[in-house]
């Protein structure tokens, strides 16, 4: 399947970071703008509590669904924004951790940051997302 995704990279910046710089779609793609993908259960409880690398693996379950939803994957996702609950390096790191390898070697561009709060009670990771599709 053609993807709408085209990833860059600068040898003029470190690579250092694991993603790409930026990337771009095509004028004719369709874009996909997702609510931040939340670790919520069906019912809507929160899911691994005080775990981070729980959270982030029930995030990006959820944001593959609500992707299936509207005719993409993590495939055709052109950038994203990891939102973590804490001031410790570290914790933001395992969150990472977990969103870069689900994307595997689709490594779109990401900012992490830190926050001091999200918004339902417990939630500790938060994702959000762009996608770009071919309409066929």
């Amino acid at each position: 399947m053609a993807r709408a995704i085209t990833l860059i990279r600068s040898d003029s910046l470190s690579d250092v970071a694991e993603y790409a710089y930026a990337a771009t779609a095509p004028a004719d793609s369709r874009l996909i703008f997702l609510a931040g993908a939340c670790p919520l259960n069906d019912d809507g409880s929160t899911a691994a509590i005080g775990d981070y690398a729980g959270q982030a693996r029930k995030a990006v379950e959820n944001m593959r669904a609500a992707l299936a939803a509207s005719g993409a994957s993590l495939q055709d996702v052109i950038s994203t924004r990891v939102l973590v609950a804490s001031a410790r390096r570290e914790d933001l790191v395992t969150a990472w951790e977990v969103v870069r390898d689900s994307f595997a070697d689709h490594d779109v561009p990401s900012t992490l940051m830190g926050v001091t709060v999200l918004g339902y009670e417990d939630q500790l990771v938060e994702i959000e997302a762009v996608a770009a599709v071919l309409d066929a």
